[in-house]
Formats: C-alpha cells, sequence, structure tokens
C-alpha cells in the first residue's frame, strides 16, 4: 500500500553531513528507487508503471531528454527517472476536499517538498478574487473565464503563455497555434532559462540550434569532455554511454567547479560486474573556477595554434589544424586566430583557477584526439557571458574539423524530456519567418511577426502591469524563474493566472487576482479520445523523434490531456463566441482534439523532416531529424558556412570578501520538484538549506563549518537575501560557493541575464555570507 503524504515541512535542524561519495548508482541508486516507487505506487503499480518506462510500445519518461538505443533493457530508467514516474503515478490525491481544508495562506507557509508529496491533483479548481480558498469549478466555466479574459484584453500582447518541457509534440503544436491565433508570440518557456545560451551560440556558429551528435558518436568518440554537467543526478543514462565510451578507448575530461560522483566512479546497475566492480569514467578532472569555461575553451584553442606553429600534428593530419576543413567549410578563422594571439596565459590561468600544466595536459588529450565531442548543460549556459563561452568551444572543435564527422562534435544535454521538441514545434517567441510562412499557409491565416516576451521580458511586463492573463502549460513558473519575490509580484499583478498541472505546486498559490488550477493527464496514464486511444510523441537530444503512449487508469475522471484543454479552449474561443478578430486560424479544433493524427498531419506540413510523420513513428525508436552540419556539413549560416567567432575573453572578478555562488540540483530533486531531503552523493542528508563553501574561505571569513549563516547576493547596489543556511566544507574552487535551488533562486537578480540569449545567471551569483539573523538584531 502506498504511503501517506508528510505532514510537516523538512525540519532543517535534523539535518547532518557525511563525507561526499566518489561512485554513484550501483545498489544504492536500485534501492532508492524502488523505496519511493513503493512509497508511492505499491507494488503492483510500481511494476506496472516501470516495465513500461521508455519501452517501444511504453511511455517517454518526464524526466531528462536523453535518448534512448532501438534495443531497450527491460529497466529502460534511472533512479531520477523511476522517482519521477512515482511522484506522477502515485495514490496519492489532492482533492477538493484538500483545498477546503488549507488556505492558500496555509500553503504557502509549506516547502516544495511537502506540496509535492502530497500527490495529484483531481478537479479543476478556482480561486476566485479576494478568496482564502480554492474551490471546484466545472470545466467548460473554467475554460469559459480564461476565454472571457482573452476577449477582454485591449491587445494581444496582454497575454502570456508559458510552456514546460514535459509537454508532448502535438501539445506544444496546439497551443502556439492558439497563441498565434490570438495575435501574439509571448511564448516563454523553460528553455529561455536552461538552454538558450547553446541556442543562440549554435544558430549563430553552425547554423541550427540542437546538439549533432548521436548516440553512437558519444560511444565512439575518441575524447569527451563533460562541462557544467552532473549526469550522475540530472541524467544518468549517461553514464551507460560514457562507459560504453571509455570501453572503446575514449578519454573522458571533466570540467566544474565540483566534483560529482558519478563523473568518478558508475557502478552499472544493469549488469553484474558493473555493480560488482563498476568504471572510472573521468581521466582529468579540471576543478574550474565557476564562469571560467571560456578561458579554459581560448587557452585550449591557443594551445593548438601554437602546437599548430610548432609543426606538431593531430590524427590523420600532417598538421594540428584541419586546413581543408577550415577552408572548405568555415569564415572567419583569421579573426578567431588573431584574438587567441592576444589572449595572455596570465589571464586564462587567472580565470579558470587552473595550473598551466593542467591546460597543456588537457591540450595534449585534444591534439592525440581524432575525434572530439563537447558536452555541456547549465554550468556553461547560465552566466553572462555564456554565448561568447559556447562559441568559443564551437571554435576549438572547428580548428580540429570535429563538426560532421562520426564520434565529433557539439552535445548541449538538454534537461526536460521535450524541451528540445517544444521549441521544434514552435515555442519560441521569434521563430524565423519560414516557420510563419509555413503555419500562415497551411492553417490560412496572417500569425504575428513581432517578437514577444522571453522569460524574463515576460516577468518585467507583468512587474509593469502590461499583461492581464499568464498560462503555464505544466512545469512550476514561479519556483523555475528567478528573483523569486520579483516573479511574485510580478504574477500578483495580472487579473488572471492559469495553471496547467499534475501536481500541486508553489506556482498555484503566486496568483492573480483570480486562478484557475486545471489537472491533467500525466505521460504515465491512457489518454482516451472520440477515435480511440491516442499517442504523442516526443524529441530527444539528440533530435529522435518517437511515440508515447501511458497505460495507467486516469488519476481522476475529471483530469483533461493537455490537447483537450488546448483544443477545446481555442474552439471556445474562435468559434463559440469568437475574438473581435478575423484574422484567426482555419482549424477543425474539435477533430483535433478527438484524433491527434490529425495533429501530426499539420506537424508534416508546417516543419520539414516529418514527412510520413503517422508512419514512421511506428517505427521502434521512431526517426531522427535532419541535422545538416552533422548530416552533410552544411551550414544554414548567413555565409553558408560554419562562423569561427572573436570574442573578448570575459569572467567574473570577485570583490574582497565575496563568494561567486552558483545554484544546482540535489540528487533527491529533478528541476524544481523535490523527491526527497537527502543529497546522497555530496553527503547532505535531511535537509536542504547548505551553502557548500571552500574551507580557505570559511576561514578567512571568520566562520567555522556548521555555522548558519544568511545568503545576501549584490547586484547594481540591490541586495537580495536567502537566510538560515548551514555552511559545509566543501571541495569547491577558491572564492566559489555552491547551494539548492529553487531556495537560492530568491538571489538571482532579474536584470542579470546572458548577453544575446537573455538567460539568468544563475552560476555566477555574488553573494557575502552574514551571520543568520543579524539583519534582525541590527
Amino acid at each position: 500500500m502506498a504511503s501517506k503524504a508528510p505532514r510537516e515541512n523538512i525540519d532543517e535542524s535534523k539535518l547532518t553531513v557525511s563525507k561526499p561519495k566518489t561512485k554513484a548508482v550501483g545498489i544504492p541508486a536500485v534501492a532508492s528507487a524502488l523505496k519511493i516507487s513503493l512509497e508511492q505506487m505499491g507494488p503492483l503499480r510500481s511494476v506496472q508503471t516501470l516495465i513500461a518506462v521508455n519501452q517501444i510500445d511504453g511511455f517517454d519518461c518526464m524526466g531528462c531528454a536523453w535518448p534512448e538505443h532501438e534495443k531497450r533493457n527491460a529497466a529502460e530508467f534511472c533512479e531520477n527517472g523511476a522517482k519521477a514516474v512515482a511522484e506522477e503515478a502515485t495514490r496519492r490525491r489532492v482533492t477538493p476536499e484538500f483545498f477546503a481544508r488549507h488556505s492558500v495562506a496555509d500553503l504557502k507557509t509549506r516547502d516544495d517538498y511537502w506540496l509535492g508529496q502530497q500527490g495529484r491533483l483531481t478537479h479543476p479548481m478556482v480561486l476566485d478574487e479576494g478568496a482564502c480558498h480554492y474551490r471546484p469549478i466545472g470545466w467548460d466555466e473554467a475554460l469559459e473565464l480564461v476565454a472571457q479574459e482573452l476577449r477582454d484584453m485591449d491587445h494581444p500582447d496582454q497575454g502570456v503563455f508559458y510552456t514546460s518541457g514535459r509537454t508532448s509534440n502535438e501539445a506544444a503544436f496546439v497551443y502556439q497555434l492558439l497563441v498565434r491565433g490570438v495575435g501574439t508570440n509571448n511564448l516563454p518557456d523553460c528553455s529561455n532559462m536552461c538552454h538558450e545560451s547553446s541556442g543562440s551560440a549554435l544558430v549563430e556558429t553552425i547554423g541550427i540550434g540542437k546538439g549533432s551528435v548521436s548516440l553512437k558518436d558519444l560511444e565512439t568518440a575518441s575524447l569527451i569532455f563533460v562541462a557544467g554537467q552532473n549526469p550522475g543526478t540530472n541524467h544518468p543514462r549517461m553514464l551507460s554511454a560514457l562507459e560504453k565510451a571509455k570501453k572503446n578507448g575514449a578519454a573522458i575530461v571533466s570540467v566544474n567547479p565540483l566534483p560529482e560522483a558519478g563523473l568518478l566512479h558508475f557502478e552499472n546497475p544493469q549488469n553484474i560486474s558493473g555493480m560488482l566492480v563498476g568504471s572510472q569514467l573521468t581521466d582529468d578532472f579540471l576543478q574550474i573556477r565557476a564562469g571560467g569555461d571560456q578561458a579554459l575553451f581560448q587557452g585550449l584553442g591557443k594551445y593548438l595554434l601554437e602546437a599548430e606553429r610548432a609543426g606538431r600534428n593531430s590524427p590523420g593530419l600532417t598538421t594540428v589544424l584541419d586546413h581543408d576543413f577550415i577552408k572548405n567549410h568555415t569564415v572567419g578563422v583569421e579573426s578567431y586566430l588573431s584574438q587567441l594571439e592576444q589572449v595572455q596565459w596570465d589571464e586564462i590561468v587567472e580565470a579558470t583557477g587552473l595550473t598551466m600544466e593542467q591546460i597543456a595536459a588537457t591540450g595534449e588529450r585534444l591534439l592525440a584526439s581524432g575525434s572530439t565531442i563537447v558536452c555541456w548543460a547549465m554550468g556553461l549556459t547560465q552566466h553572462k557571458h555564456s554565448v561568447p563561452t559556447l562559441r568559443d568551444v564551437v571554435n576549438v572543435l572547428l580548428l580540429q574539423g570535429n563538426i560532421g564527422k562520426p564520434g565529433a562534435g557539439v552535445c548541449p544535454v538538454r534537461g526536460h524530456s521535450n524541451v528540445q521538441g517544444d521549441r521544434t514545434m514552435g515555442i519560441f517567441e521569434q521563430m524565423p519567418a519560414a516557420f510563419h510562412d509555413r503555419l500562415d499557409q497551411e492553417f490560412q491565416f496572417r500569425s504575428p511577426r513581432a517578437h514577444g516576451y522571453d522569460t524574463v521580458a515576460a516577468i518585467r511586463a507583468m512587474r509593469d502591469g502590461k499583461v492581464r492573463l499568464f498560462v503555464g502549460m505544466g512545469g512550476n513558473f514561479v519556483r523555475a524563474a528567478p528573483d523569486s519575490d520579483a516573479t511574485e509580484k510580478a504574477l500578483a499583478n495580472t487579473r488572471l493566472t492559469v495553471q496547467i498541472s499534475t501536481k500541486l505546486n508553489h506556482s498555484h498559490l503566486s496568483t492573480g487576482k483570480r486562478a484557475l488550477i486545471l489537472p491533467t493527464l500525466g505521460r504515465t496514464e491512457r489518454d482516451t479520445q472520440r477515435s480511440g486511444d491516442q499517442r504523442v510523441t516526443v524529441e530527444d537530444s539528440m533530435s529522435a523523434v518517437h511515440a508515447s503512449r501511458g497505460r495507467l487508469k486516469p488519476a481522476s475522471e475529471h483530469l483533461m490531456s493537455e490537447v483537450a484543454i488546448v483544443c477545446n479552449l481555442a474552439h471556445k474561443v474562435f468559434t463559440d463566441a469568437g475574438l473581435p478578430l478575423s484574422n484567426t486560424p482555419a482549424a477543425d479544433w474539435l477533430s483535433l482534439r478527438d484524433d491527434y493524427s490529425l495533429i501530426r498531419q499539420h506537424i508534416e506540413a508546417v516543419f520539414d523532416g516529418f514527412e510520413n510523420f503517422e508512419e514512421r513513428i511506428q517505427h521502434p525508436g521512431g526517426f531522427v531529424l535532419p541535422h545538416p552540419p552533422r548530416d552533410k556539413r552544411e551550414f544554414k549560416t548567413l555565409s553558408g558556412k560554419a562562423h569561427f567567432t572573436s570574442n573578448a575573453l570575459e569572467y567574473l572578478r570577485v570583490p574582497p570578501g565575496r563568494l561567486i555562488l552558483q545554484t544546482l540540483r540535489s540528487h533527491d530533486q529533478y528541476n524544481t520538484t523535490i523527491y526527497g531531503k537527502d543529497d546522497r552523493y555530496r553527503g547532505i542528508h535531511g535537509g536542504r538549506r547548505v551553502v557548500l563553501v571552500n574551507e580557505a574561505d570559511i576561514a578567512e571569513m571568520g566562520y567555522a563549518d556548521g555555522d548558519m549563516v544568511d545568503l545576501v547576493s549584490e547586484f547594481r547596489g540591490t541586495e537580495r537575501r536567502a537566510e538560515d543556511f548551514r555552511i559545509v566544507s566543501y571541495s569547491t574552487p577558491k572564492g566559489c560557493a555552491a547551494s539548492y535551488y529553487p531556495e537560492t533562486n530568491v538571489l538571482v537578480p532579474l536584470d542579470s541575464v546572458a548577453d544575446t540569449s537573455g538567460t539568468p545567471t544563475s552560476k555566477s551569483v555574488v553573494v557575502r555570507l552574514e551571520p543568520a539573523g543579524a539583519r534582525l538584531h541590527a
């Protein structure tokens, strides 16, 4: 029988600290996955659900976007995937009676862990203006509230429509069509807060914002960089691919401010030898200063240049640089090399916090590699200079022709299971003109061309009273966004907030004058419409599109699928009463709701690469979308070639007595969802309010391990505070610290964003430490 939900918040006074682990997965991961599955789902439901995760005839895990082989294991999921499935397939329920017992004010005092553990939402709920409690509401009345708000808008840009990366391709497509039919491109999404910097840099340099490698490439590469990334917690199935790469002779270089257990030693639970012996993955660990990655890659480029001039060579070449590739497929190399000549080694060493010997050793690995892949995640994307950093990653790969050949390329590792697919489907505030032209042709209307709000711009617009309506398709916007206080106040400035959700979270409690909770089906559940049981599709980090079909009976008869919610709303808006606009999409919304294959027909007509969509998702593993740089070394840039770029070296200089704070996940967490109280690989147990600090910094600041402090961020003369954190002495570069989000999102300034991409700078927050409660006693 499934256990009951907790009655209290996490008791931080019970937090304990132990020595960090030096290996990951293995028997403890299996035990943890089974424990939470049995607690949430019970024995039978656990078996029914877990055997279908990531299987060809099952459902796609709602966790990370790591791809699958065509040949699947019987247990094709990781520990955190099992946790994600258990949280969705839980037997716990949040009913109207729950909301009658708990006021919004009461629920606001509950932490993220407590809220998430209460279970699945079962009924549409409304919070009336001035009310203290949510009350149940019928679907027709709820959707009419949203439709009326749309009709009452003075301008389409008064609506903001956010999307989480868990949304399927079909739901994302009809959602963006609804929004553009309303007349706006205000389609912020979770990409804006994580991998937007990747897309910005890659589109500019290679002409497409997606990674260029396959699983086969990763498993056959000569050299793999894993930079700013923690696969052991965030996408553990990647460790299996790295293990195969090691067995095939690859060298792995980990670049991170923190040592991560999964990259040190991996115990593969899929086989006996993996469990008993395991594999050492990392050959070299570069413990870099937070934000020093651009300096590292400029240093590696400079090392290759100097080796070239010394007459050395790389595998398969008579030189270090691949001059044929550079000549035939790139532009801008002279300007880039000139910039490398100007940057000084002492500045590179200072910016990285590494020794010259470490950088040279890594340069030697590049020289010896015939095929190199660079993988990265938020450790590279959430700094002010993230886009230049990633341009410099591409520069290094281009020098040796490591784009468009086997075992080589760029590998941005996405988080949410369909965040890449949502962008493919048009969830973006500035889609290219060619997309709009195809959409207009298919639906016989004129879609808006003016760029809309990204996430940060949307928060600013709500703050400034420019937005009446906020709709969130999945996710937990208020906890995912930066500057938590500013985000909550911004949402409170709207007339209506709408959250399409499976589970309770803080976004249901930071509302406009009125609020709706629209409960939706999860990935694990059967989606039955008039034409029968439906399937949806998703796109993984390596551009493979495949089908997903849930099996479980829905958590409540009152749930509606995301597709059905959008289509019913669109029918009401465009057909029943209609906006005061004649320019609306010519879509049969109710037919699309009843048969998702009709949506896929439209997708096929609008996007290249989806030819014979319905037929191709019958194939085990689906199909892979075109990627011109990978497939043919074609680059859809303005010049028709890959672009070397010249980027001034940037890094954060820390004032005396301050630290660079990076926000990160615990192991019992996926994005803003908190599964448990532990981060066992880092040795944190029973709590989350910790700050990991270098031992020397602790002493210099006059503190001791275990002291309680407030974290105070400083930005342009404004301070933000997160209270009552325990100092934990930890292996992190001097001048750097780390702490968990969403608790520390309050410290990330709304106006501190990456150049070009607008991504919040959550990995480079300048903070000072103050004794806990000092402000109260001042």
